[in-house]
């Protein structure tokens, strides 16, 4: 186990090298000065070229990246462009809204998802499964943005049963904060609810016809049995991966849905950054992306080799 998670902590450091390089380059690729973007249009070019040197982005690239990289790694990724302050606390606090909203969204879609692989698989090619089946795809298909304002007119502005912005007034309670959050977190579900079903269900319908299934069944055991002690546990190996890979969209693909519902998480703090051409905000925001969702892969690789040793030995073997 430990040669397993080494091996996969050495890769995602190495990605995420790979990643930091990338998103330096594609900085400096963006048209636009950064001192012009802060004093204006109107701004003197002796005062643009003398912000530009205390901004230090008239510096060698190679240098300008390592001040940058070597700090984010302190803890200290700099000041951002547009709110001239410390941009640590900044995207840490629009990283724990964002993380606030997926973890909701996760706890609504894994176990709707799951359930209802499991029960198309357990009835497959009946009415039920393809319901599940036409309705999982369906709801995959249809972007963010249109779900979000079909809900809005809906729910919002047709019932008045759900508020349109997903930010709570200040001091609410846990489960005011919640309701806020419900109308956003809908649209996530629709889009990894079939996902995460489809696949359960294909581990499902797999596990089903394996030997050892065959087997527990001609043991004597009860349906429920079966299902619960031998199929379940084989069958959410490929779901596991699934669900750890939708973790990287649920916090960097909030952008359109916090941009509707008016939220400031770390999608729409990323999407502003851009517009403003704050660019040390921008490389923050996609690497700490970027760190979040390999944290959550390599999570999920330890939990998949617990449940399977064979992809334990299997990697550690070759590491």
């Amino acid at each position: 186990m430990i040669a397993f998670v080494l091996k996969r902590l050495g890769l995602a450091i190495i990605t995420l090298w790979i990643l930091s390089v990338i998103v330096f380059a594609a900085a400096q690729v963006f048209p636009g000065d950064p001192a012009r973007s802060i004093l204006g249009p109107l701004a003197a070019p002796s005062a643009v070229a003398a912000l530009n040197h205390q901004l230090g982005v008239d510096r060698p690239l190679l240098d300008q990246y390592w001040r940058w990289i070597s700090r984010f790694v302190q803890g200290h990724p700099g000041t951002s462009y547009q709110y001239q302050s410390a941009i640590g606390p900044i995207l840490l606090s629009a990283l724990g809204r964002s993380l606030k909203l997926g973890t909701f969204a996760f706890v609504i879609v894994v176990p709707l998802g799951i359930g209802g692989g499991v029960v198309a698989a357990l009835n497959a090619g009946k009415p039920i499964d393809r319901v599940i089946s036409v309705l999982g795809l369906s709801a995959t298909v249809v972007p963010e943005f249109v779900s979000g304002i079909i809900l809005i007119l809906l729910f919002g502005i047709g019932l008045h049963l759900l508020p349109i912005s997903a930010t709570a007034p200040p001091g609410s309670g846990f489960f005011t904060s919640l309701k806020y959050l419900i109308m956003p977190a809908i649209p996530l579900v629709f889009i990894l609810f079939g996902y995460i079903a489809r696949m359960a269900r294909a581990g499902t319908i797999e596990a089903l016809s394996s030997d050892y299934t065959r087997t527990a069944v001609l043991k004597g055991l009860t349906r429920g049995v079966v299902v619960r002690k031998h199929v379940l546990r084989n069958s959410l190996l490929p779901t596991i991966t699934v669900i750890a890979t939708q973790t990287g969209y649920l916090i960097g693909g909030l952008v359109v849905v916090e941009t509707l519902f008016r939220y400031p998480g770390i999608g729409s703090l990323v999407a502003t950054a851009a517009t403003n051409k704050d660019f040390p905000m921008l490389e923050a925001g996609v690497l700490t992306i970027g760190i979040v969702y390999m944290v959550a892969t390599l999570l999920a690789d330890v939990l998949f080799s617990v449940l399977d040793p064979r992809i334990r030995l299997a990697g550690a073997g070759q590491a």
